[in-house]
């Protein structure tokens, strides 16, 4: 079984929680990616939360907020669900069926951020065709 370090896209671009919500998404956008992880430092890389592209429609463009003066840490996800360098990737694939996630950080003892997983990832990194097929149906279905 391969580790999540086998399948993580290395060092993902990251944001600062003081961070304005139109640099995230410009990020978004130049690594053509639907969230960005969001650091505590640069210096620290110590991981405290993930703004999607999910969070800016819903919690900016829905609300009419300025996308040039809202915060990052306004809008991003704090409760994060994370796996480590070292586990498994398939009990990161079942975190990410289980909670409907299309990405998850990859961390290290210390929180920091190493990597990120997404269901690209999954789906060409690994030789498992029926459990790319079964994760990427359960995250699509509509939360009960």
């Amino acid at each position: 079984m391969k580790k999540c370090s086998e399948v993580m896209t290395v060092n993902p671009t990251c944001c600062l929680p003081t961070d304005v919500v139109s640099s995230a998404a410009r990020w978004m956008k130049i690594e053509n990616v639907g969230s960005i992880p969001v650091i505590e430092s640069k210096q620290t890389k110590k991981l405290i939360g993930i703004v999607t592209d999910r969070d800016l429609a819903l919690q900016v463009v829905a609300d009419e907020r300025d996308a040039k003066s809202t915060k990052v840490e306004d809008v991003m996800t704090r409760k994060i669900v994370t796996c480590h360098v070292d586990d498994d990737i398939e009990k990161a694939v079942e975190a990410m069926s289980a909670r409907q996630l299309r990405r998850m950080p990859v961390v290290d003892n210390d929180y920091r951020i190493i990597g990120i997983i997404s269901q690209a990832d999954v789906a060409t990194r690994i030789d498992q065709p029926s459990e790319t097929a079964k994760m990427v149906k359960e995250i699509s279905q509509p939360m009960a």
